[in-house]
C-alpha cells in the first residue's frame, strides 16, 4: 500500500509537506499542492481510514443489526433484498457496511457499546426483537439509527406499506365476490403483523363483512407446517371460508399441501392469497395472487435517510417512510358468483 512516505520520496519533499498538502493547508503553495496530489493519484494513494476518521470524525462505516427470527438468515428473500438495496446505495454514497455480531456470550459489550467501539457513523436495524433492553438502548441512544419494519419514537423508519398492501389485496378479493375470508397471519408480537391485522379488519369492516373469530389464526412467517394445520381446520369448518390469506408466499406452501390432501382444487374449490411476491412464488401453478414488496427500494430509502441523518443532523426530522408494493393478480383467486 502506498504511504505518505512514498509520495514524499517521489516528490522530493518532506513527509510533513505531503501531509499538509493532502490536508489542503494554506502554508503550502498551490503549485506544490497540485504536484503532490497528482503524484498521490498516480501512485494510487488512499488515506488511512483511522486517520481519516480522526480528521473528519466519521468512519464512513455503517453498522447492520440483523437477527432474523425464522432462522433463514441471509437466505430470507425479503430481508436479503432489503440488505442488498441498502448495501448498494450506501456504497454508492461512499460508505461501507459491517454486520454487528449478534452471537455474543454473557458479559460482552452491549449493541450500543459494540457500535461505539466500532466507531459506526450510524446503524440500520433490519430485523431484531425490538422489545429487548439492548435494542431499546440502541434506539434510544444519540447514535443515528434507522429501523426497517418497526416504528420507534426516536428513530426514522422505512417499511413496506402494509396497510396499502392489505387494502389492495382485500379490495381485489372482495371484487372477485368473496365475503368469507380467513387470515392465517404471522406472529402477534411483530409490528408488521399488527399493521396488517388492523388493515385486514378495517378494510372488511368498511365493506360490512363480518370476520368470525375462527377465521383468524396465528402462525409463523416462513413456516409451512402451522399453515398446513390451520388450513385443514378452516376447511373443515361447517361454514368454511372461500378465500384464505397467508402470512407470506413461503408459509402458503403448507396451505397448498393441505388443500391437495383434502382433494380440493385452487381456485375452483378454495382461493388462496400470499404476501411478498417472492421469486419462488412465480413458479407456482396456478399463479399466485400476492403483494410484491419493493425490497430494493426499501433498502435504498433506508440508506439515503440514515446517511442524511449522519451528514445533515440539524436538518433531519424523525420520518416514517412507507414504500408501496405491487398487487400481483394471479390465478389463485377465483370469482364467486353470488
Amino acid at each position: 500500500m502506498v504511504s505518505i512516505k512514498d509520495i514524499a520520496a517521489a516528490c522530493g519533499v518532506s513527509i510533513a509537506t505531503v501531509s499538509k498538502a493532502l490536508r489542503d493547508q494554506s502554508d503550502i503553495s498551490a503549485e506544490t499542492k497540485e504536484r503532490i496530489k497528482r503524484t498521490a493519484d498516480e501512485l494510487g494513494y488512499f488515506p488511512n481510514a483511522a486517520a481519516r476518521a480522526l480528521k473528519t470524525n466519521q468512519s464512513k462505516n455503517l453498522g447492520v443489526l440483523y437477527m432474523e427470527e425464522a432462522g433463514a438468515g441471509l437466505k430470507h428473500e425479503y430481508f436479503s433484498g432489503v440488505l442488498q438495496g441498502f448495501k448498494s446505495q450506501a456504497e454508492q454514497l461512499g460508505y461501507d457496511i459491517t454486520f454487528i455480531n449478534t452471537n455474543r456470550t454473557e458479559g460482552k459489550m452491549s449493541y450500543l457499546e459494540h457500535c461505539r467501539y466500532r466507531n459506526f457513523d450510524g446503524v440500520v436495524i433490519v430485523s431484531a426483537i425490538f422489545t429487548t433492553p439492548e435494542v431499546i438502548e440502541l434506539m434510544n441512544s444519540d447514535l443515528p439509527i434507522i429501523t426497517i419494519d418497526y416504528v420507534h419514537y426516536n428513530c426514522s423508519s422505512v417499511s413496506s406499506n402494509n396497510v396499502q398492501g392489505m387494502n389492495d389485496l382485500l379490495r381485489y378479493i372482495t371484487k372477485m365476490g368473496h365475503r368469507r375470508i380467513a387470515y392465517i397471519h404471522g406472529q402477534n408480537h411483530s409490528y408488521v403483523t399488527k399493521e396488517r391485522m388492523a388493515a385486514f379488519y378495517q378494510a372488511l369492516d368498511e365493506q360490512g363483512i363480518d370476520v368470525p373469530e375462527e377465521y383468524v389464526k396465528e402462525a409463523y412467517y416462513l413456516e409451512a407446517e402451522p399453515c398446513e394445520k390451520y388450513t385443514k381446520e378452516l376447511l373443515n369448518l361447517s361454514n368454511p371460508p372461500t378465500c384464505i390469506m397467508y402470512p407470506d408466499d413461503t408459509a402458503l406452501i403448507g396451505g397448498l399441501n393441505a388443500i391437495r390432501d383434502l382433494g380440493l382444487r385452487i381456485p375452483d374449490d378454495i382461493s388462496v392469497v400470499g404476501y411478498d411476491g417472492t421469486k419462488f412464488s412465480e413458479l407456482l401453478y396456478p399463479t399466485l395472487t400476492t403483494m410484491k414488496q419493493n425490497t430494493d427500494q426499501i433498502g435504498k430509502e433506508a440508506a439515503n435517510r440514515l446517511i442524511r441523518i449522519i451528514e445533515k443532523p440539524k436538518t433531519t426530522l424523525v420520518e416514517r417512510v412507507a414504500v408501496e408494493g405491487t398487487l400481483v393478480k394471479g390465478q389463485s383467486v377465483g370469482r364467486i358468483n353470488q
